[in-house]
C-alpha cells in the first residue's frame, strides 16, 4: 500500500486480509468488513428491539418506571446479538481471513461485572452460547447497564463538580462539565442507591469495553478515548485522577483499571471465537472505543481543521444534531466534550451535542411551509442571505447547547451591515413572515454551532466540512452552511461511519502493532481515497467569489451577536 509520506512508505496490509468492525450503538449492532484495498466486502446488523425482542427495549433501552430519567440496557442483550451477527457473517465471510477486530459503542454507558466473571469469561464454552453461559455465571453486579440516555443522576453530577472545584475546572481537568450521561456520575449513583451491587462489582466496563472484554475473553482497558466521557480522566495526561476518583466512589481505581491508547491491542481473539466461528488465533482485538470517535475515523478527519456536522433525521435519535473535529489546541469549556484523538495522540476531539435539529426544522416546516419540504425549500431559496437581520432561537425540546427550555424566541437585528457589533441592536418580536420563519430556523442552527465549535477551540473557518444524515442531501441547506462557516462543505456516502471507522481503526492498529509503534492512521487509507467507502463529494465550494467573503463576514458579525443574545437568554430562562 503506498503511503502518505516516508513514515508510510514500507506498510502494507495483507494482501489477503481482512478487518472486522463493530458498532454497537443504542438500537442496533453493525458490522462492516473491509479487505485489504479497504473496499466493504460484507456488513449486516442486529436490530435488539425486533430480533431479540425477550429482552423488552424499546429504542434499545429501558425507561426504569419506578425512578425518573433512568435508562438502562441489559449487557447480555449486546452479548447476544454479537453470537447472532457472528452466526450470520461466517457464512458469507472467511473469518480464518480477519486479521484484526475492533469496534465503536454507544458513550459513556457503564457494565458492572461480578467478582470471577473475569474467571467466566476466560472458560466460556464455544458449544453454546454467550449469554446463557454469562447469564450461569452471574456474570452482571447489577443486571442492567446505565446507558447515555439516562438523565437520573443529576444530583451526582452536582455533587462531583462541587468536589472538584466546579463545572468549569472539571472541564478542565477532564473534558467536560458533569453532564447526567457521563460514566462518573453514573457509578456515584450506583454506589449511593444500589451500594451491594456495587460492593459486588469486580471490574467496570464501559460498553466499548465490555465488548472487547468478551473478544478477548477477560478484562480489556477502557481505551482513553472513550475514557474522556467518565469525568475521571486527567485530559492531559490521560490517567485516571484520584482527585476525580475519590469524588465518585470508593475503590473505583482498582474496578476501572488502567487505561490504554485506542490504537493499542486488547488482546488476541479469544479461543470461544476461534472454535466457534473459526477466527484464526492470531488475529488482533484492537480496543473499542465511543460511537462518535469512530465515525470522526469512518469519515477520516484526522487533522486539525476538519469539521464533521451530522444531521440526524430518526425521531428516535435524543441527540438530533452533532457537531465534531480535531484540534491541537482544545479548549475546554462548560459547553462542549474534549476527548483525544482516536487515530492521533498528538490532537485532540471536540464535540458539540444538539437535541433540536431535524425535528424542530420539521416542526417550522408544519407551520409555516405547508407540511412540505418541497415548500420549505422555495421559501428558503426566496429569502436573501442574513435574512434582513431575523433571527430566531427554536427549542421544541429542552437543549443542551445552550441549556435552554422550550420555547421560540425571535429578534430584529438593526445595523446588520454597517460592520461593528456594537453598532447592531437588537428587538424581540413575536414572530417573523413564513419565508423569513424558514431562513431563520436553518440560519440560526449553523451559527450556534459555529459560535459554539470556535468556543471550543476548533478553528474557524474550518478547512473543510464533511456533513452527514438525512439533511445534508439537501443542497440549498448545504450552501447556507458553506456560507456560514465559510469553507467547502463535502458529504459522505455512507451512514455506517462508526462501524466503517472501527474497521479501519482495526486495519491501523494492526499496522501499529506490527510496527511496535504509533504509526499516522493516513498510512492505512491514503492511497485509497478513490474506494468507494472512502470517497468524499464536494457538494459546495467556497471561496470562488468577493461575494463569499463578504456574506462570510457579516455572518461572522452575527453569529457573535447571535451568542450575546443567548447568553442574556440563558441569564432569563436557563435550567
Amino acid at each position: 500500500m503506498a503511503g502518505a509520506g516516508d513514515d508510510c512508505c514500507s506498510l502494507c496490509l495483507p494482501d489477503d486480509s481482512l478487518f472486522l468492525g463493530f458498532d454497537c450503538s443504542t438500537q442496533s449492532l453493525k458490522a462492516t468488513v473491509l479487505d485489504a484495498g479497504l473496499a466493504v466486502v460484507a456488513a449486516d446488523s442486529v436490530h435488539f428491539d425486533s430480533e431479540l425482542p425477550h429482552y423488552g427495549t424499546s429504542g434499545g433501552v429501558r425507561r426504569d418506571p419506578a425512578e425518573r430519567g433512568r435508562i438502562v440496557a441489559p449487557p447480555l442483550m449486546w452479548a447476544e446479538a454479537l453470537d447472532l451477527l457472528l452466526g450470520r457473517l461466517r457464512p458469507r465471510v472467511d473469518l480464518r481471513r480477519v486479521a484484526a477486530v475492533s469496534g465503536s459503542a454507544q458513550q459513556h454507558g457503564s457494565v458492572y461485572w461480578a467478582r470471577g466473571a473475569g474467571a467466566a469469561l476466560a472458560a466460556l464454552d464455544p458449544a453454546e452460547a454467550l449469554a446463557p453461559q454469562l447469564a450461569a455465571a452471574g456474570a452482571f453486579a447489577a443486571p442492567e447497564s446505565p446507558v447515555w440516555m439516562d438523565s437520573s443522576t443529576t444530583a451526582q453530577c452536582r455533587e462531583v463538580e462541587a468536589a472538584m472545584g466546579g463545572a468549569l475546572r472539571l472541564a478542565a481537568l477532564t473534558g467536560c462539565r458533569a453532564h447526567e450521561r457521563c460514566t462518573g456520575p453514573q457509578v456515584r449513583r450506583m454506589h449511593q442507591t444500589r451500594p451491594r451491587a456495587y460492593g459486588a462489582t469486580e471490574r467496570v466496563s464501559l460498553v466499548s469495553s465490555f465488548m472487547a472484554s468478551l473478544l478477548v475473553g477477560g478484562y480489556a482497558r477502557v481505551d482513553e478515548t472513550d475514557g474522556a466521557g467518565m469525568n475521571l480522566m486527567d485530559i492531559h495526561t490521560r490517567q485516571l485522577r484520584q482527585d476525580a476518583l475519590e469524588a465518585t466512589a470508593p475503590n473505583l481505581e482498582e474496578k476501572i483499571g488502567k487505561l490504554a491508547p485506542a490504537h493499542a491491542v486488547a488482546g488476541k481473539i479469544a479461543p470461544y471465537f476461534v472454535q466457534r466461528f473459526q477466527f484464526a488465533s492470531s488475529c488482533i482485538v484492537i480496543q473499542w472505543s465511543g460511537d462518535n470517535p469512530n465515525s470522526l475515523a469512518g469519515l477520516t478527519l484526522s487533522n486539525p481543521g476538519d469539521l464533521a456536522i451530522s444531521l440526524g433525521t430518526s425521531d428516535t435519535v435524543i441527540i438530533d444534531h452533532l457537531v465534531f473535529g480535531v484540534t491541537d489546541t482544545p479548549e475546554p469549556t462548560l459547553e462542549g466534550n474534549i476527548l483525544p484523538n482516536p487515530v492521533d495522540p498528538k490532537t485532540y476531539m471536540v464535540m458539540l451535542c444538539y437535541k433540536n435539529g431535524s425535528l424542530t426544522r420539521e416542526d417550522i416546516r408544519n407551520r409555516y411551509a405547508e407540511k412540505s419540504w418541497d415548500v420549505f425549500n422555495r421559501l428558503l431559496e426566496e429569502t436573501a442571505p442574513l435574512n434582513g437581520g431575523k433571527l430566531g432561537f427554536y427549542y421544541k425540546e429542552h437543549e443542551i447547547l445552550p441549556p435552554l427550555p422550550v420555547g421560540f424566541h425571535r429578534y430584529f437585528i438593526k445595523n446588520l451591515t454597517g460592520g461593528s457589533l456594537d453598532a447592531m441592536v437588537e428587538h424581540e418580536v413575536e414572530e417573523f413572515d413564513p419565508p423569513s420563519e424558514v431562513r431563520a430556523i436553518i440560519e440560526g442552527q449553523f451559527m450556534s454551532m459555529r459560535g459554539h465549535a470556535e468556543r471550543c477551540g476548533l478553528p474557524v473557518p474550518p478547512k473543510r466540512i464533511i456533513a452527514t444524515g438525512g439533511a445534508s442531501s439537501n443542497p440549498i441547506i448545504l450552501k447556507i452552511m458553506a456560507s456560514i462557516f465559510g469553507c467547502p462543505v463535502y458529504s459522505s456516502p455512507r451512514s455506517d461511519s462508526a462501524s466503517l471507522g472501527a474497521a479501519l481503526r482495526a486495519a491501523h492498529g494492526w499496522l501499529c502493532n506490527r510496527q511496535g509503534k504509533f504509526v499516522p492512521f493516513s498510512c492505512v487509507y491514503s492511497s485509497r481515497s478513490d474506494t468507494k467507502s472512502l470517497s468524499m463529494k464536494l457538494v459546495v465550494p467556497f471561496g470562488d467569489c468577493k461575494e463569499d467573503i463578504e456574506l462570510l463576514n457579516n455572518y461572522t458579525l452575527l453569529a457573535m451577536k447571535r451568542l450575546e443574545i443567548e447568553q442574556r437568554l440563558i441569564e432569563r430562562f436557563g435550567r
